[in-house]
């Protein structure tokens, strides 16, 4: 690719800049699993189940995805539930709980490949974006060590606040591009999530590179790639 076509990156993070969706995947799996136990459900939650119906996906969202996967049906609650509670704001808060234990415990290191282009991309002026599902987003890329390198970081905490429809609606991904002051044209989307590229692909950006850390290029492409790759390093201009 040539990068004088465009002005503005914008990243997800977990599996794109950081291997956090090692993380957030431990912490589904904990959780749901427990979750399941807990209800004597015997089918258990699976990195399919991932992969499927929470890869992306605003934190919430993810949970009734799967939960409506096995016909379990549980009131929404609030955002300030406990994590002890039998409700849909509940489990991802639970979650939640799992996932901060396990940064605070193991930390976390950037892709080199991902630092490589970034470092690339802020010396040749090209303006860069964090456009993340998590609420933990400001958190991680501290501990990254990278957030100097994006002065726009729309996670989704700001989402929330702000009425931001999340994945895979475009407008977290619109509202980055508006905010650098860059078209969407002129605009480059790396997502490693289906739900992710859906919403470049949706957003009509320029391009949208999809970024295979285990759900396919096949299903990558399908769901609104225009192209894949298996590390950012491939791109560094």
């Amino acid at each position: 690719m040539d990068w004088n076509d465009y002005d503005a990156a914008l990243f997800d993070l977990d599996g794109v800049i950081t291997p956090t969706a090692e993380v957030h995947m431990r912490a589904w799996d904990q959780m749901f699993n427990d979750f399941l136990r807990e209800r004597g459900v015997a089918e258990p939650y699976t990195s399919d189940d991932y992969f499927t119906y929470v890869d992306g996906k605003p934190r919430y969202d993810g949970v009734r995805s799967f939960l409506a996967s096995r016909d379990i049906t549980l009131p929404d609650g609030d955002a300030s539930d406990a994590a002890t509670a039998q409700t849909v704001a509940g489990l991802g808060n639970r979650k939640n709980d799992d996932f901060e234990q396990i940064l605070a415990d193991e930390g976390v290191k950037p892709y080199p490949g991902s630092v490589a282009l970034v470092k690339a991309l802020a010396e040749r002026g090209t303006t860069m974006a964090i456009v993340s599902s998590s609420r933990n987003a400001a958190a991680v890329l501290r501990a990254a060590g990278v957030a100097d390198y994006f002065p726009v970081v729309v996670s989704g905490k700001e989402a929330a606040e702000r009425g931001l429809a999340g994945k895979p609606a475009p407008d977290t991904f619109l509202d980055a591009a508006d905010q650098l002051g860059v078209s969407k044209e002129r605009a480059v989307v790396f997502e490693d999530a289906l739900s992710g590229v859906q919403a470049g692909a949706a957003g009509d950006f320029g391009l949208v590179i999809g970024v295979d850390r285990g759900v396919g290029a096949d299903a990558l492409m399908e769901h609104g790639a225009d192209v894949v790759i298996a590390d950012l390093a491939e791109v560094v201009a």
